[in-house]
């Protein structure tokens, strides 16, 4: 197990970006892993190494960077606050066509490195970061194999940069990973979405779990262990098909 940080030079300044590897150095094909609003924290990296020993290289970046020194913050402490106070002006540093940019300086990184295996790589993100991994899908079609969302909030919506609007960009195939009564991707959203995805050819797959947004994050109140342990082998078994069988 590895677990380094480097200094990616993006556009608007200098990403911390954290580099997970498995304990047996063997390496494998690249994931970036796009996290939530609240940014890095112990439970992001402990997930992106549990991908790791998968069998993947996974970046993840602070794309917080603009915003400056933050946290770590503690879920259910921000959600007993003012979460806009807070949060906003964090996820107003960023978005999902600026990550989806900033994303270029990190996969030559994973280009220049020896355990990155292929040149085919892996995108995940979970609710803020959902829609940024399918952004960044669209943006590098000929480089993302494999997208997945986990509660990802405003996948088709009126923002500019929504993550419907590069369904005819992308050759990924796409796992949609949605939760039971999500305010942020409420039915006729996730009807649009995948209205979308048709129309254009897309290859996907869109599950609703029994769980409420945020599931899959053991420091979220909504945290539901039975179905996490569901979408990590959804998650593992869809990247091994479409990254470590090719």
């Amino acid at each position: 197990m590895a677990h380094e940080q480097i200094t990616v030079h993006a556009r608007d300044g200098n990403c911390t970006t954290h580099v997970l590897t498995a304990k047996d150095g063997k390496g494998g094909p690249a994931i970036l892993f796009y996290f939530d609003a609240g940014g890095i924290r112990p439970v992001v990296i402990d997930m992106a190494q549990r991908l790791a020993d998968a069998g993947y290289v996974v970046f993840v970046p602070d794309l917080f960077y603009r915003h400056g020194a933050y946290g770590p913050l503690v879920p259910a402490e921000v959600l007993a606050g003012d979460v806009a106070a807070i949060l906003g002006p964090l996820m107003a540093s960023t978005g999902n066509a600026i990550a989806a940019e900033d994303t270029a300086p990190i996969l030559s990184c994973a280009d220049a490195r020896s355990d990155v295996r292929g040149t085919k790589i892996g995108t995940i993100g979970f609710c803020m970061g959902g829609g940024m991994a399918i952004a960044t899908a669209g943006t590098y079609p000929d480089r993302v194999a494999a997208a997945a969302s986990f509660h990802g909030g405003g996948l088709a919506s009126d923002a500019p940069d929504s993550p419907h609007l590069c369904a005819s960009k992308l050759h990924a195939e796409l796992y949609i990973a949605a939760a039971e009564a999500d305010e942020f991707y409420p039915p006729a959203m996730a009807d649009n979405f995948q209205s979308a995805l048709h129309a254009a050819g897309v290859t996907y797959t869109h599950e609703t779990y029994s769980a409420g947004h945020g599931w899959m994050k053991p420091d979220f109140p909504s945290y539901d262990e039975a179905a996490a342990e569901r979408g990590w082998r959804e998650m593992i078994s869809f990247f091994d098909r479409l990254l470590k069988a090719r």
